[in-house]
């Protein structure tokens, strides 16, 4: 059974900074410099499990641009199990439940191999490819809203 929750905790924050550190860092060399910023203190955390066991991250913010969806790191031994997919949905369902006005635009940064998971959630890629931590990206943004330039 796959179930997401908000993280509450600094130890349930370690232990999605750990999943981050293996699939980032580890399995795809990102410089830890670049994996974690700023921006950890003010972004929504959610961590996945499967059957109890945590296997799944992702994280949202408010920018200038409206929200950002990012961090989205699945454990190896987990993926295309369906915990991908339930991590947007729940990062989706706290966005949208804790808005109280339209928001502005709801984008991010999908790396090629992601970009199925999220079109099936209505996101369509908009702009060129780029590089961000030495890995191929589009910008992704959910139609309705308006297009960010970050």
């Amino acid at each position: 059974m796959i179930s997401v929750l908000p993280i509450a905790t600094p130890t349930d924050l370690e232990t999605a900074f750990a999943i981050r550190r293996q699939v980032f860092v580890e399995e795809q060399r990102v410089d830890a410099r670049e994996e974690y910023d700023e921006f950890e203190d003010s972004s929504a955390h959610f961590l996945a499990f499967v059957d109890d066991v945590p296997c799944g991250t992702a994280r949202w913010r408010r920018t200038s641009n409206g929200i950002k969806m990012e961090r989205f790191a699945v454990l190896a031994s987990c993926r295309r199990k369906g915990v991908g997919k339930a991590l947007v949905q729940a990062v989706l369902d706290d966005v949208f439940s804790q808005q109280p006005e339209p928001i502005q635009s709801i984008y991010l940064h999908a790396q090629l191999p992601a970009m199925p998971l999220y079109a099936g959630f209505g996101f369509v890629s908009v702009g060129h490819m780029f590089e961000e931590a030495g890995i191929q990206h589009y910008k992704m943004v959910l139609p309705g809203s308006a297009y960010t330039t970050e």
